[in-house]
């Protein structure tokens, strides 16, 4: 199982996201986790904060957008689709609202079996790094879990992916907005003995090993 989960954007580590793609170029961009803000607010952020087309690009990846919500109730032509692309590049925003996502359109099912078959890559960042954790305990401090856009189910999924066998905090102690709740966050996941990772803005976990056959969450890590 190839992962790469990154705090903010690609960080420091994308000559070690190129050698876990070998000679595969092609990403599918998931946008989903910015579903909750309007179509107007999505392109100003993708002009002056973030363009992930632009950034994989720069890294010789052609990218191509793909919006899970085309693909809700139909995860056979989800899978279909993302065997086209040979990493599927998933961005920051609420990981509640892309949790959402990822249950409504199959891709929580889909993606674990790719993986699990050494299809593709995952890779991503902020809320896309933090769906791959068992739960998305402590999260709710940093996102509302509470955001369901039209379309989408308004039950909150707390479970991860469970992709690897700790949780993430991004942007911790990093110049982003988000870093007091990071704060917060650690603290509520140290309070209850859970295995978390903190991440600074520019860190990103690599991770090569097989997906946990069951996970326990219970004893903190580094």
């Amino acid at each position: 199982m190839r992962l790469y989960l990154s705090s903010y954007r690609i960080g420091d580590r994308a000559g070690s996201l190129l050698a876990l793609l070998g000679n595969g170029r092609r990403a599918a961009i998931i946008e989903n986790a910015l579903d909750n803000i309007s179509p107007a607010a999505r392109e100003l952020y993708r002009h002056e904060a973030y363009d992930p087309v632009s950034e994989l690009g720069s890294l010789g990846i052609v990218a191509t957008p793909l919006d899970l919500r085309q693909y809700f109730g139909d995860p056979e032509g989800l899978r279909a689709r993302l065997s086209q692309f040979d990493l599927v590049w998933v961005t920051g925003g609420n990981a509640f609202v892309l949790r959402r996502a990822m249950k409504q359109s199959g891709f929580d099912d889909v993606i674990v079996d790719m993986l699990d078959n050494d299809e593709i890559v995952y890779g991503g960042f902020s809320a896309g790094a933090v769906v791959a954790a068992p739960s998305l305990e402590g999260i709710h401090l940093i996102d509302d879990p509470d955001e369901a856009p039209k379309g989408y189910d308004r039950e909150t999924i707390w479970d991860g992916l469970g992709l690897i066998d700790h949780a993430i905090v991004p942007h911790y102690r990093s110049p982003h907005s988000e870093s007091p709740a990071a704060e917060r966050a650690v603290r509520h996941l140290c309070s209850r003995g859970l295995r978390y990772r903190a991440l600074r803005d520019g860190e990103v976990i690599v991770w090569t090993e097989n997906r946990m056959a069951s996970v326990d969450l219970t004893r903190r890590i580094a």
